[in-house]
């Protein structure tokens, strides 16, 4: 069986698997390859792209585990225990070390978790997996809204593409600084420019070189892949070396669980449903948005946002800005039609156009 949306193709038989590595096929990203015995078929893999590949359940030769690892590759073991591995009563956001419970990031809470949701055990029912990730997201949306009562929200939105220490990661984590200096910064909880986004609002109450420092840290270890143990790892001794965090938030999802959430967060709401959590995410920033370049999934949020704010009564439009004039007007030319959307709408004069983040910041805090 093979189910297919956008680039993901899921791949459950060694038969498919082998009909598709034959058509030509070399760079796997994407791919989730669930309880297919690949013990003694080395070969099978060899010469192919793993990175972005997430192997469930499978059966491998050790080596074969480390190599596809090394590759760039996600390995989650098959699970023995079919209970449900999150507290589907639970009161409170997620902290960082409570999703990272373990040295290995496959055996901590959130691999378990992800591997959970991608692929029931042996004698579970889906019924009640799908009733039980309702009643945990229906936890998280109550604890969410006892927290963020005593918090101004603002989000910044932006790709999952963007390294540690190049200038998309850079401007985000300033921008992060900026605005964690007045409001609470939210983002979807990621890698790349979200990770930037809480870490820079994480470090608001230390001076601006501290970010520049921590960045070029970080950049040692500029991608959660072939590592997500050293990504994490890097990350959490930031948190240790610079004290006094100011408090932000992430909403990830294990929707989109083989990217690993991002630590530098005080609190995390993480979801199993992504459309909950985006409608959640966007629902949330009622200090406004901030729209650094990204590729669809910002884009999306752009035109969620503004349909909120097309609707909203005057009182209720939250800011919309966005980062990057050559990219939202040429590149992915957004910005003519949300102005074309705000024309004669209540929202007209809250979305904004700029190029740097500190003008951004400039508009919100």
């Amino acid at each position: 069986m093979r189910r297919t949306r956008g680039h993901t193709v899921d791949v459950t038989t060694l038969a498919e698997l082998e009909r598709r590595l034959g058509e030509g096929v070399r760079h796997l990203s994407g791919w989730r390859v669930r309880h297919v015995d690949l013990r003694g078929r080395r070969d099978l893999l060899a010469g192919h792209d793993l990175e972005g590949a997430t192997f469930l359940g499978c059966d491998f030769d050790e080596e074969v585990v480390r190599g596809a690892e090394a590759d760039g590759a996600v390995v989650l073991p098959r699970l023995s225990d079919p209970d449900v591995p999150v507290d589907v009563r639970r009161q409170r956001l997620y902290t960082a070390a409570e999703l990272y419970d373990a040295p290995r990031w496959t055996d901590s809470l959130d691999g378990r978790a992800y591997a959970w949701s991608q692929d029931l055990p042996p004698g579970s029912s889906a019924d009640e997996a799908a009733l039980a990730r309702t009643l945990h997201d229906h936890a998280i949306d109550l604890a969410l809204d006892t927290w963020r009562a005593e918090h101004r929200v603002v989000g910044v939105m932006g790709g999952h593409a963007a390294r540690r220490g190049d200038a998309t990661y850079t401007d985000a984590a300033r921008l992060g600084h900026l605005l964690g200096d007045g409001l609470t910064v939210a983002t979807g909880g990621g890698p790349g420019a979200m990770e930037a986004a809480n870490l820079g609002a994480r470090l608001a109450a230390h001076p601006a070189a501290a970010v520049d420092e921590a960045v070029a840290e970080l950049a040692r270890v500029p991608s959660y892949r072939p590592s997500v143990d050293a990504w994490a790892g890097s990350a959490f001794a930031i948190c240790d070396r610079f004290g006094d965090p100011r408090e932000n938030l992430a909403i990830p999802t294990w929707h989109y669980g083989h990217e690993p959430p991002g630590v530098f967060a005080t609190a995390i709401a993480k979801y199993f449903r992504n459309a909950t959590r985006e409608a959640i995410l966007l629902e949330v920033c009622d200090a406004g948005i901030v729209f650094l370049p990204g590729a669809a999934g910002t884009v999306q949020e752009v035109f969620q946002d503004a349909c909120e704010n097309y609707y909203a009564d005057a009182g209720d439009v939250a800011p919309m800005v966005l980062v990057g004039v050559e990219h939202w007007t040429r590149t992915l030319p957004a910005w003519p039609l949300l102005q074309a959307l705000a024309a004669e709408r209540a929202m007209a004069d809250s979305v904004h156009l700029v190029d740097t983040v500190e003008e951004a910041a400039a508009l919100l805090v």
